[in-house]
């Protein structure tokens, strides 16, 4: 099962390359009111998960610069379960203030992505 897991992960990264999104251009003060606001943002992920892909692919595509982090990391993973409640992926880190909440499910990240920076 692993192998067949690994061969696919890796054709979902080619194909990712071969048709990757272009990524949004804005100009120079409006992109860095865009980082501004993604600085707060952080997404946990695996690099051959096809919702992940599908995340970062959303995430070029809007031209968002948000960091992400492999969640493949044992203390990243502590911290996304410690923190988050489970081992999940994709996740977004959402800090507002003093509030950190944590978002499950690549469709319910894409759609908050839209919502935010449309």
């Amino acid at each position: 099962m692993f192998i067949i897991r690994w061969i696919l992960g890796r054709i979902i990264l080619v194909l990712n390359f071969i048709f990757s999104p272009k990524k949004l251009k804005r100009e120079s003060s409006a992109q860095q009111a865009v980082d501004a606001q993604t600085q707060s943002l952080q997404l946990y992920q695996y690099e051959a998960c096809p919702f992940c892909v599908k995340v970062r692919r959303d995430i070029r595509r809007k031209g968002l610069n948000i960091n992400t982090i492999d969640a493949k990391n044992a203390d990243h993973k502590a911290q996304l379960l410690a923190q988050g409640g489970k081992v999940q992926v994709p996740c977004l880190r959402i800090e507002e203030g003093d509030k950190v909440s944590w978002m499950y499910e690549s469709s319910a990240i894409s759609n908050y992505l839209n919502e935010r920076f449309a």
